[in-house]
């Protein structure tokens, strides 16, 4: 076990520090990154290399389903007064439903406070994610963000900032469509981008927060977050999963890589 957390803190420091060397599960070389317009389809998407046992598959799930419960519930408090500053803040939903793409390729609904001015304009958004996508993109502040993006509401720019806008999300996770750590899930625009080897992180279940948040996140571009994901899902464990969620409150406290 030991032998395997170093093998891994080395993967995600030369990942983090080398932008331009790839990770080597799934390479796909010319395939890779931008290669094909098609979506992914669960045929298409490489299962993780070695199926896990169903005693750590269980494991994981136990552990997403307790701490999913006992979050929402010491949450509520909060929950509420935000779901206010919402209401208050602009007209609109409380929540924000969009469709996202989970494992296997497959859809489902994800759930967010919203942050932005209702009924907005996606283009921008996915203009920036198809110059990320293809390594065109330009940092702010060495962040790989929208900066001062007109959409988003005084309100919501606080609970990006803090990243309270991901825990309705804790929903998704008791739902059985996203896990408490993961490839975070993404939109079907941006699949539609994806290559043979960035559709492997499709492999596994999407979580609420996942190696690239706690190494990095919005400081890394868009090949380091699939090496990271990738990284992740090839040394998967339960312990792996827990250091994870330990480190997570930490860099989101001290908005390490936010925006």
């Amino acid at each position: 076990m030991l032998e395997l957390e170093l093998e891994l803190e080395k993967t995600v420091e030369r990942i983090v520090e080398s932008p331009h060397v790839r990770y080597g599960p799934w390479q796909a070389g010319e395939g890779s990154a931008v290669a094909t317009e098609a979506p992914a389809t669960a045929a298409e998407v490489t299962p993780p290399a070695g199926a896990r046992p169903v005693s750590q598959r269980l494991a994981k799930r136990a552990l997403d389903l307790v701490c999913a419960t006992v979050l929402l519930a010491a949450l509520v408090p909060l929950l509420l007064v935000v779901a206010v500053l919402i209401k208050l803040s602009s007209p609109g939903p409380i929540l924000f439903a969009q469709r996202r793409i989970g494992r296997g390729g497959q859809p489902f609904t994800m759930y967010k406070f919203r942050t932005m001015m209702a009924d907005n304009d996606a283009s921008i958004h996915q203009a920036y994610t198809r110059a990320l996508i293809k390594g065109a993109a330009p940092t702010h502040g060495g962040v790989f963000k929208l900066r001062r993006d007109p959409r988003v509401t005084e309100v919501g720019r606080v609970l990006r900032a803090t990243s309270l806008d991901e825990l309705p999300q804790l929903v998704n996770v008791l739902q059985g469509d996203m896990s408490l750590v993961g490839p975070r899930p993404p939109l079907s625009y941006e699949v539609e981008l994806y290559g043979p080897r960035e559709r492997g992180r499709l492999a596994v279940t999407p979580g609420l927060t996942g190696l690239w948040q706690v190494s990095g996140r919005s400081a890394l571009n868009f090949q380091q977050m699939i090496d990271l994901d990738l990284a992740y899902i090839e040394h998967w464990s339960i312990w792996l999963d827990l250091r994870i969620l330990f480190r997570t409150p930490f860099v989101v406290l001290t908005r390490q890589g936010a925006h």
